[in-house]
């Protein structure tokens, strides 16, 4: 089983090193890693020293747009495609248990690991908390792992049969962030295969914030890109109606006493603007290209 792990990345070179550093560190070596990126300054300049051949992917701007293209050059030549965002540190048994997981369910699409601590819900987590994180003990150890299957994955940290994507694609017109484009490429890649969360399968997600598009841009796809799925028919409407109602809440009610590291007030103006737009018909998840 030939393994490849990708690694889309926006303004994060030493992230991405760091990684690359990191994943010399697994007990089965992936075979290549490839960085997606949109601007050759986002790739690190020195030499990478792994243990395993890294080729680099250039092209326009957006996570839909670097996976893509990440796997244009991927497919046909790996079985298995492991999609890491760059500030995602995996356990050093991480690619191993990947394998075992695909070798041991053929009917399985796309596993994703435990994100043992997201700093993508809180003001994020520096990689030496991240390391002491995945350094705690994991409870009952020698209890069977945890299957969990979901409607989709979580895209920091997610395995592709690579057999089974045939012409799917992630969605272009999610644009810059994406937001819910792994959930709308791995729900369609359901059709083919299950797609599963393994609780010994484990990592933590930094959660770090420079990168990131803005507080409004990001605030109108979270309304926008649930609506837009709905449409396409990827995502039930139940699940949709519910993510957007838990965003724009979190977004009303933070505006009043903001967090420091979120726009809650761009956000809610992004919120808005998105839901002016759908009550006129008007539902385009590309839109945030002009805010």
């Amino acid at each position: 089983m030939r393994l490849v792990v990708v690694i889309p990345t926006l303004g994060r070179q030493e992230q991405v090193s760091r990684l690359l550093i990191h994943l010399a560190r697994q007990h089965r070596l992936p075979d290549a890693a490839v960085i997606s990126a949109s601007n050759a300054d986002d790739v690190p300049a020195q030499p990478f020293a792994a243990a395993f051949p890294v080729s680099v992917v250039l092209g326009p701007r957006g996570l839909s747009a670097q996976r893509n293209r990440a796997l244009e050059r991927t497919l046909g030549r790996f079985d298995v495609i492991t999609f890491f965002d760059d500030d995602f540190i995996p356990a050093d048994d991480y690619l191993a248990r990947i394998c075992a997981a695909f070798a041991e369910h053929p009917d399985w699409a796309v596993v994703m690991g435990n994100v043992v601590r997201d700093g993508a819900s809180t003001a994020g987590l520096d990689w030496q908390e991240g390391l002491d994180a995945l350094g705690e003990p994991p409870p009952n150890p020698e209890s069977p792992p945890e299957i969990v299957h979901h409607l989709g994955a979580y895209g920091c940290n997610m395995s592709i049969r690579a057999r089974l994507v045939g012409d799917l694609r992630f969605d272009e017109r999610l644009a810059l962030y994406g937001w819910q484009e792994d959930v709308d490429f791995t729900s369609r890649l359901r059709r083919r295969g299950a797609v599963v969360a393994v609780s010994n399968i484990r990592g933590v997600h930094l959660g770090t914030k420079s990168g990131r598009v803005s507080g409004e841009r990001f605030g109108y796809s979270q309304v926008a890109n649930p609506i837009y799925l709905i449409r396409k028919g990827s995502v039930p409407a139940g699940f949709a109606l519910r993510l957007i109602g838990r965003n724009v809440a979190a977004n009303l009610l933070g505006s009043i006493r903001p967090e420091p590291h979120i726009d809650r007030r761009g956000r809610l103006r992004g919120n808005i603007r998105a839901l002016a737009h759908v009550l006129t018909g008007r539902i385009e998840p590309e839109y945030i290209m002009n805010i």
